[in-house]
């Protein structure tokens, strides 16, 4: 069973904790914990930004892992796992998951301060009201931060920006559980 640490909360920030509380209703880039660039020895080499990603903050973190290929390989690492999950399945009514995948692929892309495709498509996230028809206990919870884990695993991004991304997942995860079990 994986047990997140709580994170500590900003006095002004009651709702910092949430994933969502750090998503901008205009559909800007969103902040990770006030982090928005590194120093210059942490850049990650990438490939050559498309016209998506022209204005796109060099130091994000969607910047500084290799922009869209790491999420679609990443996303896609995930959902393979998903796919012959016996808990995580049965909660995608789609007979293809293709549209979750690319649901959850533009969501990082913007949480983690890529283009706003995600908001400009689906408006703000919204996370536990869009996951409040599923029943998500800590066994779905469990299943789905197993799979990020493997799937961070497999793309395998300098560890920094792994350990950053990995906070945002225990978090997001957990504040997703909605049903006790």
């Amino acid at each position: 069973m994986v047990s997140p640490e709580r994170p500590q909360q900003r006095p002004d920030a009651p709702h910092a904790t949430l994933p969502e509380a750090a998503a901008p209703s205009d559909g800007g880039p969103i902040e990770l914990g006030g982090l928005r660039s590194v120093g210059k020895a942490a850049t990650v080499a990438g490939p050559a930004p498309t016209d998506a990603e022209a204005g796109v903050d060099p130091g994000s973190i969607y910047a500084q892992v290799g922009g869209e290929p790491t999420f679609r390989r990443l996303v896609a690492a995930f959902y393979a796992q998903v796919a012959e999950d016996p808990i995580m399945r049965p909660m995608y009514p789609e007979q293809d998951l293709g549209p979750a995948e690319d649901r959850l692929r533009l969501f990082l892309i913007q949480y983690f301060g890529g283009p706003t495709t995600y908001s400009q498509e689906r408006g703000h996230p919204r996370l536990r009201m869009r996951h409040i028809p599923f029943a998500i206990d800590s066994a779905a919870r469990d299943a789905w931060l197993r799979h990020m884990r493997l799937a961070l695993d497999e793309v395998q991004l300098p560890p920094m920006y792994e350990a950053m991304m990995w906070d945002y997942f225990e978090r997001a995860a957990t504040a997703m559980v909605n049903t006790a079990g």
